[in-house]
């Protein structure tokens, strides 16, 4: 066929089209005709518990699909307890409690050992607990346990560890303001919660310096007096391994409660904060405020209010400041809980340096729309769609649920926290949504961090008549040369 008569078979088949009132692309949706089935009825199967007298928790959690088993001791405590005069110690001590062994066997041959067997064994810390955690094939799981339990009961800080550990997070110090996006995440936080706040401290030269073989030793032996959880996971009989967790752990004094938190959040000071970084042609913008707590009876409504407002390609933050308007390669953002305090709320946005405020204006106009132009049906169908289908595949494995069992447990929620949960999304109306928005986002109250290049936005962060702008200092004490990123170079 000719190309002449392919374009006029081409416009009667048009014209057909349009005299019937359908266009090709009203034609042509195969998708829309795919069935989607129900979602199954969510039944994570949950690991057994055990709670022996001195307060300490075991939880069993069988798998017989693959000849592995694993396990963890999770110990409250963490790096928001820690002297903030040796603010570090708890990444220092992570690392230098796996590297440096126990009595019978150093941390290196320790390694060689577990390498041997395709097994491991790891020490870590985060902001509110530590943990030793290990795993191995079935045939080792004796093996592979007693290990770790002598590294959890006998360890032996090794002084030349501990000093190769300073070395290593000397240099993450001292190339913390290598990325934008880790400075602005950084430093947001702290107009949040405070520069001096447990959870926004950060490790500085002098600090990880202070840390001694002792500060190690004392932390250790302090915080196993906590309420230990213990989890195993894997290939298993149940009585068997309770038998060996009771042997190992019953005979514990009594477990000191965790300490009840007296913690203020008052929220971030209004205003524009700049930090300038003139390696870079971008700038990175977030607004910033505080979030609530996991416990707040708003967060499913929060949770699909946040799927609404910047939670995919179909968002309005995405849809207006990326798709229309083409000012950002990234957006993103939502009102956080947390577990046991108030997370943050953030709006981020990366965009260039020319239209970093233009950028910004319309991010606002999106948040204030939150409160003025209620949400739709529509919008609520979608982030349930999301969310839903998401929260299946977070929950879509014995080890997942029992990690999430293990952290309801941590922080003080009911078991059957993920059902009810799931429960709520599902109950979630429009009428929620607009309430939850009118409640909790609240633009006058919020930060504007920008971390970028000062000579290349223009128009400057003046225009945003929001108040004079902030200069941040992000200048690392004791590092060669005052490293700062360019925190000293003005708009």
């Amino acid at each position: 066929m000719s190309k002449h008569a392919l374009a006029r078979a081409f416009f009667v088949a048009f014209s057909f089209l349009l005299i019937a009132g359908v266009s090709p692309a009203q034609q042509n949706k195969p998708w829309e005709k795919i069935p989607i089935p129900p979602l199954h009825e969510f039944k994570p199967q949950q690991p057994k518990r055990i709670a022996l007298k001195n307060g300490i928790v075991l939880f069993l959690q069988e798998d017989h699909e693959l000849p592995f088993v694993s396990g963890s001791v999770l110990i409250p405590g963490g790096s928001r307890d820690e002297d903030p005069a040796k603010t570090g110690l708890i990444g220092l001590y992570g690392q230098t409690w796996r590297t440096s062994g126990t009595a019978k066997m150093d941390g290196d041959a320790m390694d060689d050992l577990l390498e041997s067997k395709a097994a491991h064994i790891e020490t870590g810390g985060d902001d509110d607990s530590t943990a030793v955690s290990w795993d191995s094939l079935k045939a080792d799981t004796d093996q592979v346990y007693g290990l770790a339990m002598d590294l959890l009961f006998h360890p032996k800080f090794d002084e030349q560890k501990l000093r190769l550990a300073q070395q290593q997070e000397a240099t993450g110090i001292v190339r913390r303001n290598d990325e934008e996006s880790q400075i602005a995440g950084r430093e947001a936080a702290k107009l949040v919660y405070g520069a001096d706040s447990p959870y926004t401290r950060q490790p500085e030269l002098a600090t990880i310096g202070r840390v001694t073989i002792a500060d190690l030793q004392a932390w250790h032996d302090r915080s196993l007096g906590g309420k230990l959880i213990i989890s195993i996971s894997g290939d298993f009989d149940s009585a068997a391994m309770e038998a060996k967790l009771r042997a190992t752990f019953e005979g514990l004094p009594q477990a000191k409660p965790n300490p009840v938190r007296h913690e203020v959040f008052h929220g971030p000071t209004p205003g524009v904060y700049f930090i300038n970084k003139e390696d870079v042609n971008q700038s990175q913008v977030m607004i910033v405020g505080l979030g609530i707590e996991r416990r707040n009876p708003d967060v499913p409504s929060v949770a699909m209010m946040n799927d609404a407002f910047a939670g995919g390609f179909a968002s309005r933050l995405f849809q207006k400041v990326r798709t229309q308007l083409g000012l950002a390669y990234e957006v993103g953002g939502g009102l956080g809980f947390g577990w046991d305090h108030p997370a943050t709320f953030q709006a981020v946005v990366l965009t260039q340096s020319a239209t970093t405020v233009d950028a910004i204006q319309q991010t606002y106009k999106v948040m204030d729309g939150l409160t003025t132009q209620p949400f739709t049906e529509e919008e609520l169908k979608r982030a349930k769609d999301n969310i839903l289908n998401s929260f299946l595949f977070r929950y879509d494995t014995k080890d997942k649920v029992l990690a999430e069992r293990v952290r309801l447990e941590f922080y003080g929620y009911p078991a059957d926290y993920l059902e009810t949960y799931k429960a709520a999304l599902e109950k979630v109306t429009v009428a929620d949504l607009n309430a939850a928005a009118k409640k909790y986002i609240h633009p006058d109250k919020y930060a504007v961090l920008v971390v970028g290049n000062g000579p290349e936005i223009k128009p400057g962060l003046d225009d945003l008549k929001m108040g004079p702008v902030h200069k941040i200092d992000i200048t690392i004490p004791g590092a060669p040369g005052g490293k700062s990123g360019g925190a000293e170079g003005q708009q």
